[in-house]
C-alpha cells in the first residue's frame, strides 16, 4: 500500500472518530464523545471519510469478484444480491442481481435520508402550545383550553435529563411547561392533544402485528413523547395511542408545576387560539444522522410525512412514499424496480434494487451543489464503533472491516442486508449493497461482516500485464 493510501485509510483516528460520531463532519455540531464508543485494546481507530482521490489505483472487476467470491458463497447468506461500484467513476465492479428488486429492510432509510437532506436539512420540528381563554374571560383567566400541538417530532422528551447517546439536544416538555407558567396560566378547563399534522393509517401495509408490542416502532403520530416509550431509549412495548399518552404526560408535568388541568382529550386546535409556548427539535440533518446510526423507524416515518406536506401531498404512508420517490427522481435516482409501502423499511412489501441503494450513496459522496447530502455518509454506523454496527466486526475474520466499513444495516425476519462505503487497501472509495434473503440471525450478520471486511482488505487493482521476451536473433 502506498503512503498516501495508508493515510487515507487511517488518518485522523480518534479525533476524527469523535467528530464523525458526533455528526460534526456533516456540518453541524452536536454532543459526542472524544473517543469512539466500543473501542477497546487492540481495536483499530476509525479512519476519516476518504476523499475521492483519482490518483488511487482503481479496482478491477475480476479481482473484486475473486476477492468476494468465497464469502458471498457462504451458505449462511443463501445467495445474496450484491452490487459494488467505484465511488469516483461509477464503474460497476460487481453485479449479482444488482438491478433486481429485493427486500431492503432498513437500508431503505437511505432513501428518506437523501430526500430530507436535499429538501430541508436545516428545518427544526416544532411542538407548540396554544391557549384560548374562557368565553368573556381575561387572556389568562382561570379555565379556558390548552392545546398541545404536535409537529412530528418523535424526539420530544419528558425526561428531566437525557444522555447524548439517546437523542442530540432534544426538545423538552419541561420547557413548554416553563413557558406556560411564564404566560400566567394557572389552571385550564381542558387540555387537548392535537395530532392533526399527520393523517391516514398509523401502521403501514406489510407491518407485522408485533412491531409495536416488541418496541420496533410506535404507531405513526404527529404528537408523541419519547416515541411512545416508557423512557428515552427504553426497550419494550410502545404506546398504542401516542397522542393520548403525550397529552396525559403533559398534563402531569403541568400539574407538577402547579397548573391544574380539569379534563383531557384529543382535538384539532382552534385557529384563533394564542400561541404561548414552543420547543424545537435539532435540525433535520442531525435527526437524519441519528436515524441512520440507530436505524430509528419513528424518525424515518416522521420525516417521510413532513416531506409529503412539503410537496403538498397527504401526510400519510402513501403521501410519504410518493414524496420520497418523487424527490429522488428529481435528483436523478432511477425508480425502476422500486415499490415501497413505507419509508422506514419495516414493511415486508418493500422492494428496491441494490443498485438504487448504491446510487443513493454515490450521490452523497459526490454531490458538490448539495453539501448537506454528505450527512448521508457521515451518519452511517461505523463498523465496530457506533450505532447498529457497534457490536460487530470483532472477530479475526472480520477485523479488517472494523473502523473502515460505514454502512446502513437492514434486518427483518427474512432479509439481512448492509449498504455503505469502504476504502479498499489501495485507498479507493468503494460503495456497496449486499442483500441476503436469509433469516435474520447473528450468524447471518457475521457472514455479511466477512464479505464487507474482504472488500475493505481488497487490493484489487488490475494485475500487471506480462511482457514476453522477444526472440533472440
Amino acid at each position: 500500500m502506498t503512503s498516501a493510501a495508508s493515510a487515507a485509510r487511517v488518518g485522523g483516528l480518534t479525533a476524527i472518530a469523535g467528530a464523525l460520531l458526533a455528526g460534526s463532519l456533516g456540518g453541524a455540531p452536536t454532543a459526542g464523545s472524544a473517543a469512539p464508543p466500543g473501542a477497546g485494546p487492540g481495536r483499530p481507530g476509525v479512519a476519516a471519510l476518504a476523499g475521492l482521490d483519482p490518483a488511487a489505483p482503481g479496482a478491477d472487476p475480476a479481482a473484486v469478484a475473486a476477492r468476494l467470491g468465497p464469502s458471498l458463497s457462504d451458505p449462511l447468506l443463501a445467495g445474496p444480491a450484491a452490487y459494488v461500484v467505484d465511488a469516483l467513476t461509477g464503474r460497476v465492479l460487481l453485479d449479482v442481481r444488482g438491478q433486481e428488486p429485493a427486500m431492503p429492510a432498513s437500508t431503505l432509510k437511505t432513501a428518506v435520508a437523501t430526500a430530507a437532506l436535499a429538501t430541508f436539512p436545516d428545518t427544526r420540528l416544532r411542538t407548540t402550545v396554544l391557549y384560548s381563554p374562557p368565553t368573556g374571560g381575561a387572556p389568562t383567566a382561570p379555565g379556558g383550553t390548552l392545546w398541545l400541538v404536535g409537529g412530528g417530532d418523535p424526539t420530544l422528551t419528558a425526561a428531566p435529563t437525557i444522555g447524548p447517546g439517546v437523542y442530540p439536544a432534544p426538545a423538552r416538555l419541561a420547557d413548554l411547561v416553563t413557558q406556560v407558567r411564564a404566560a400566567g396560566i394557572t389552571s385550564v378547563a381542558r387540555l387537548l392533544g392535537d395530532a392533526s399534522l399527520f393523517t391516514g393509517p398509523d401502521r403501514a401495509p406489510g407491518w407485522r402485528d408485533n412491531y409495536v408490542t416488541d418496541g420496533d416502532v410506535e404507531p405513526v403520530s404527529a404528537l408523541t413523547v419519547d416515541a411512545g416509550r416508557a423512557a428515552p431509549g427504553a426497550t419494550g412495548p410502545r404506546s398504542p395511542q401516542p397522542a393520548a399518552t403525550a397529552t396525559t404526560v403533559f398534563a402531569g408535568a403541568l400539574a407538577a408545576a402547579g397548573i391544574q388541568v380539569a379534563s383531557m382529550g384529543l382535538g384539532t386546535a382552534d385557529p384563533t387560539a394564542r400561541r404561548i409556548a414552543t420547543v424545537d427539535s435539532p435540525p433535520v440533518r442531525l435527526l437524519v444522522e441519528k436515524m441512520l446510526a440507530e436505524s430509528d423507524n419513528d424518525l424515518a416515518e416522521s420525516l417521510g410525512r413532513l416531506l409529503a406536506r412539503h410537496r403538498g401531498l397527504p401526510a400519510s404512508f402513501d403521501g410519504a412514499t410518493r414524496a420520497v420517490t418523487t424527490t429522488l427522481a428529481e435528483l436523478g435516482i432511477p425508480g425502476t424496480g422500486t415499490a415501497i409501502s413505507d419509508v422506514s423499511g419495516l414493511s415486508t412489501n418493500d422492494r428496491v434494487p441494490p443498485a438504487t441503494l448504491v446510487t443513493l450513496l454515490r450521490l452523497g459522496a459526490r454531490s458538490t451543489d448539495r453539501p448537506a447530502l454528505r450527512s448521508l455518509l457521515t451518519g452511517l454506523p461505523v463498523a465496530g464503533f457506533s450505532g447498529t454496527l457497534a457490536d460487530r466486526y470483532a472477530t479475526p475474520d472480520s477485523a479488517a472491516g472494523a473502523g473502515q466499513v460505514r454502512a446502513k444495516t437492514g434486518t427483518l425476519r427474512n432479509v439481512t442486508g448492509i449498504a455503505g462505503d469502504v476504502v479498499d487497501a489501495d485507498g479507493r472509495l468503494l460503495l456497496f449493497a449486499f442483500l441476503s434473503p436469509a433469516e435474520e440471525a447473528s450468524t447471518t450478520k457475521a457472514a455479511l461482516d466477512r464479505v464487507t471486511s474482504a472488500l475493505a482488505g481488497c487490493g484489487c487493482r488490475p494485475a500487471p500485464a506480462t511482457v514476453s521476451n522477444p526472440p533472440v536473433r
